[in-house]
């Protein structure tokens, strides 16, 4: 016949009887069954107090002073320096999914500024959402073309 669905069992001591609280003086856990002696713990329908509830006293997150605004709208832009491209890139066009291809930019970001840090060797046209001063002199001194994309 072969196993099938509704021949399968567990193995032998797998499953357990649930453990009957509250069901008189002989079976162990009758008169406060288990819950210790008062308090909000042993009460009907006490299922743990809400996320960050001490009792009554302050919460910390009412206890510490608010500081800061972090904007919800922020566009993370990723720096990458002129000097990296010119060592991982023969000359050419440059792109945002290149540098994502090559490692130099994480795959969650979506823009990318080129800064001025490092040497221009080769002949580049980088395709960025924005430049430094310096990066774009430099691209531009090698011989090579800036293009600003996105937004």
């Amino acid at each position: 016949m072969g196993t099938t669905l509704h021949t399968l069992k567990g193995p032998r001591g797998s499953t357990r009887n649930r453990k009957r609280i509250g069901r008189g003086p002989g079976s162990g856990t009758g008169e406060q069954s288990g819950k210790g002696v008062k308090g909000q713990k042993a009460r009907t329908g006490h299922h743990g107090a809400r996320f960050g509830f001490e009792g009554g006293q302050m919460p910390m997150q009412r206890r510490l002073p608010k500081k800061g605004f972090k904007n919800p709208f922020r566009e993370a832009i990723f720096a990458v320096n002129i000097g990296a491209i010119d060592e991982r890139f023969a000359a050419g066009t440059v792109t945002l999914a290149e540098l994502q291809t090559v490692g130099l930019v994480p795959r969650k970001y979506t823009r990318v500024k080129v800064l001025g840090e490092g040497e221009v060797t080769k002949k580049f046209v980088v395709k960025a959402d924005s430049f430094s001063a310096s990066a774009k002199e430099k691209i531009e001194k090698s011989g090579g073309r800036t293009e600003v994309v996105g937004a």
